[in-house]
């Protein structure tokens, strides 16, 4: 399967300017080829957050929120309806709390799977304890919007829109995804969900842990967003770097036109 894709090309720094880096070929697009064998779609995290009326706390904590609804309003769908179309491989990654393990998927997913591996942590002690309330209270989510965060996971589910048919896989845990990557012959994974340089990269099912599989991981630029901050948000610049940090060390970014034309 042909495809134009996004790569960043981290060469050749100029060391005759002042900032060499500004030497670097930047972002490149090419045509590339990938196997429809061994490839799958990933819809990863896509959770129904309600409206602010809902839960003003959560949305006052998590800003990309507004973004990630108009995603699966707009962009998730067009991309659903085309991979189902082609008979795509499709896997989504749950989790957040347990409202994945009723739907099919979920069974199907755990019953091909190996045993989750134990893992072990260090002692905490009543120090730690108040180093984690301080975060909780200065660093997210905020004391004040602590309830508003705790009912909306009590209460979490998929939205409509990218919500699995009954014979898609759904994964919770790395370990999950990776059985279902080797049952269906998978090595390469397309990421959509959010957010791409929070729980994509680094949750249960993500990059990082995949790609320590030596699964190649890719995702389509439309059908994402990022967790922004205070000196980022304007121009979505936690985005910007989060997707060069996936064509740089993970796979390729790829366009939802281009990625629905080719299919």
């Amino acid at each position: 399967m042909k495809i134009q894709a996004s790569y960043y090309q981290q060469f050749d720094a100029d060391l005759s300017l002042d900032v060499p880096g500004e030497g670097y070929g930047g972002w490149q697009k090419s045509e590339i080829e990938i196997s429809r064998e061994h490839t799958a779609v990933v819809v990863m995290h896509t959770w129904e957050f309600g409206t602010p009326q809902d839960y003003p706390g959560w949305h006052r904590c998590v800003e990309f929120i507004p973004r990630a609804q108009r995603i699966c309003r707009e962009v998730l769908p067009r991309i659903l309806a085309a991979a189902r179309g082609a008979k795509f491989k499709i896997f989504h990654v749950a989790g957040g709390s347990d409202y994945y393990k009723k739907y099919p998927g979920y069974r199907f997913t755990e019953s091909i799977s190996d045993p989750e591996p134990t893992m072990d942590y260090v002692a905490s002690d009543p120090v730690m304890q108040r180093l984690h309330q301080f975060r909780g209270q200065r660093v997210f989510v905020g004391r004040h919007n602590e309830e508003d965060v705790n009912r909306g996971f009590a209460k979490l589910d998929f939205p409509a829109e990218t919500r699995p048919l009954d014979h898609e896989p759904i994964a919770a845990t790395s370990r999950q995804l990776f059985s279902l990557c080797r049952r269906e012959g998978v090595n390469h994974l397309i990421y959509t969900g959010f957010a791409i340089d929070g729980c994509v990269l680094i949750s249960p099912g993500g990059m990082i842990d995949m790609c320590r599989h030596g699964v190649m991981c890719s995702t389509i630029r439309q059908a994402t967003t990022a967790i922004e901050n205070k000196e980022t948000a304007r121009h979505e610049l936690a985005k910007e770097i989060a997707l060069w940090r996936v064509g740089l060390l993970y796979g390729f970014v790829f366009d939802v036109d281009d990625f629905i034309a080719a299919l």
